[in-house]
């Protein structure tokens, strides 16, 4: 099997619960290669929710932003929210201690502050994928999963809170290459599809830089708990960009 297909696989399977082919001769510096693929897996995942959304909505928008959601965890299982809940448990514990965060966010059971940031996140999603699916911006969910996986790229720049954690290994494998196509490849389509997902890498920029202030680095829980806020706050600009429209019209 080429390289460029296992680290393609191993992409999906690290990403996401969709079955694929078992790679038979693993190796781990193949998992960080597969960095460089994250925003596809990220177009993959838009596919599947619009092909699963579209004929629900025609029936009722709030049943299609329930399974929506739904498949949204399921096809992750959760991989991100577990990262939103850690690092919300983290700082809202640590008391701007760094050596307290570290221990917080490595602490398996979940907090008040985590089980609150969830709940935020997940009715803000279910109320914004309604009101996206009403203005039927499909190809608007099609890339806002492939920006939010893209933005891994530019976060694991920074500094890693933790030797040899997850932020490490993918931080030195995907190059400025790699970056600046994907780059162009998703504000080209969001220039064409989307032009309200042009302030995404905004959105990026700003929470890397939020980021490098609260918590002085980056670790794997930051890295999922930022492909979350960025679908979220991605649907909040499409609907509002929307909003906007309509008031004008």
């Amino acid at each position: 099997m080429p390289a460029f297909l296992q680290h393609w696989i191993l992409a999906v399977q690290f990403l996401t619960r969709l079955p694929t082919p078992q790679i038979r001769e693993f190796k781990p510096q193949m998992l960080a290669a597969s960095a460089a693929w994250f925003p596809l897996v990220g177009l993959l995942i838009g596919v599947l929710l619009c092909g699963l959304l579209w004929p629900l909505a025609q029936l009722d928008v709030w049943l299609a932003a329930w399974f929506g959601l739904l498949f949204w965890l399921l096809v992750t299982g959760g991989l991100h929210l577990d990262g939103l809940a850690d690092l919300s448990d983290a700082l809202g514990a640590s008391h701007r201690d760094p050596e307290r965060l570290l221990a917080v966010m490595k602490d398996p059971h979940l907090g008040s502050f985590g089980v609150l940031s969830l709940c935020v996140l997940l009715s803000g999603k279910l109320i914004l994928l309604m009101l996206t699916i009403a203005a039927e911006q499909w190809l608007a969910l099609l890339l806002i999963p492939a920006w939010a996986r893209f933005g891994v790229f530019y976060w694991q720049s920074l500094p890693a809170l933790q030797a040899g954690g997850m932020a490490e290994q993918f931080g030195w494998s995907v190059s400025r290459r790699s970056r600046g196509l994907w780059l162009v490849i998703l504000l080209l389509l969001s220039a064409y599809c989307c032009p309200a997902l042009l302030l995404a890498p905004v959105l990026i920029a700003l929470y890397r830089h939020w980021l490098f202030k609260a918590v002085g680095g980056v670790s794997g829980d930051c890295l999922g708990a930022g492909v979350e806020v960025t679908e979220l706050g991605l649907l909040l600009g499409v609907v509002l960009v929307q909003l906007g429209w309509s008031g004008l019209s």
